[in-house]
């Protein structure tokens, strides 16, 4: 997406050109979905989502000053919803603490992932298809949704930190080992070796 176009509509927007708050809600609501969908798992609690995340747009848009993209802002919006419903389905386990060397962990981040990134990605049968999902549901909502972002919107990190609310350095840690953990659950069904303590200790 442009984002001087976007600038210009939100700056329409603001001075209350209805048109142009609908072609930024044309511009992201199919994203905002999907995001949901990945993220509540239910077509019903995503569609939830994605309407209420353009309603609180709308309403806090006046306030929006332009520290961070349109774009940013409006995933945070929808990912804090998606966080603050499954908290309240009792499905999530907030994590305060994440440890790990920044300079290790993103060193070894660099390549792709493999659980996600790549030609595999074109060429999954179902089969796996249904074990990379059943991997992703077996993650923790936090591991779940900064894979989504990264992988699947291609989010820097320094995106993932403002849409999260998290520093660069836990942006890291929580993919790493959202990646490893993914990686290890794949290896279980392809029959390889998962090294001991597959994942670590640290749940992030």
């Amino acid at each position: 997406m442009n984002e001087v176009e976007d600038r210009t509509l939100v700056r329409a927007a603001q001075k209350g050109d209805q048109h142009a708050f609908r072609q930024l809600v044309e511009r992201y609501q199919r994203r905002i979905y999907q995001l949901a969908l990945g993220m509540m798992k239910d077509p019903d609690d995503a569609m939830d989502i994605a309407q209420e995340t353009f309603v609180r747009v709308h309403r806090y848009l006046p306030s929006f000053k332009g520290d961070s993209s349109f774009f940013t802002w409006t995933y945070r919006i929808a990912t804090n919803l998606c966080l603050d419903a499954q908290r309240k389905k009792g499905r999530l386990t907030r994590i305060d603490a994440e440890e790990g060397d920044e300079a290790e962990i993103e060193a070894a981040m660099d390549p792709p992932s493999a659980a996600l990134a790549g030609p595999q990605r074109s060429v999954l049968n179902e089969e796996l298809r249904g074990k990379l999902e059943e991997a992703l549901q077996g993650l923790s909502e936090n591991h779940r949704a900064i894979l989504l972002l990264r992988e699947l919107e291609g989010m820097s990190y320094e995106e993932l930190a403002k849409v999260l609310g998290i520093r660069k350095g836990t942006v890291m840690s929580r993919l790493f080992h959202a990646r490893l953990k993914m990686q290890n659950k794949l290896r279980e069904y392809l029959g390889e070796d998962v090294p001991e303590g597959g994942g670590g200790d640290e749940e992030v």
